[in-house]
């Protein structure tokens, strides 16, 4: 499910921000990340969406990374691990699959993180653990 569309975007008062390859919902203590189906996201989009996340949340933040993965695109696993090891900003990061591939290029993400990652069966279950996490904004 689409976190817009959702009752759980009425809980939470968020900024959306509209890139070209994807959506990203912008809470107090997470983001919520919507990629496009068929993009490829790689090392070039995720770092123009950091630059535009880290401008909103300030340097000094610390929040959790949800990836809702509604539509089938692609990325490398080691790119998790490059931003993973370099980032002072994300404490921890759920992937919602919703099928049995997902599952799997989930895990294999995991293998690469560099920091706390759970995988998720929806929506309310990522947003439970990463508020149950110690986020300071």
């Amino acid at each position: 499910m689409k976190f817009e569309n959702s009752p759980l975007s009425k809980t939470f008062s968020f900024n959306k921000l509209e890139l070209p390859f994807g959506n990203f919902f912008l809470c107090k203590k997470f983001i919520v990340s919507e990629i496009h189906e068929g993009e490829h996201f790689d090392m070039d989009k995720i770092m123009f969406a950091a630059k535009e996340i880290i401008a909103y949340y300030g340097e000094e933040a610390k929040i959790a990374y949800i990836s809702n993965r509604v539509n089938s695109y692609s990325t490398d696993p080691q790119d998790w691990a490059n931003i993973t090891a370099n980032s002072n900003q994300l404490i921890a990061t759920a992937i919602i699959s919703y099928n049995q591939m997902g599952q799997l290029n989930a895990n294999l993400e995991k293998h690469f993180a560099k920091l706390e990652m759970k995988i998720c069966d929806s929506l309310e279950e990522a947003i439970t653990w990463v508020n149950s996490l110690n986020v300071v904004v």
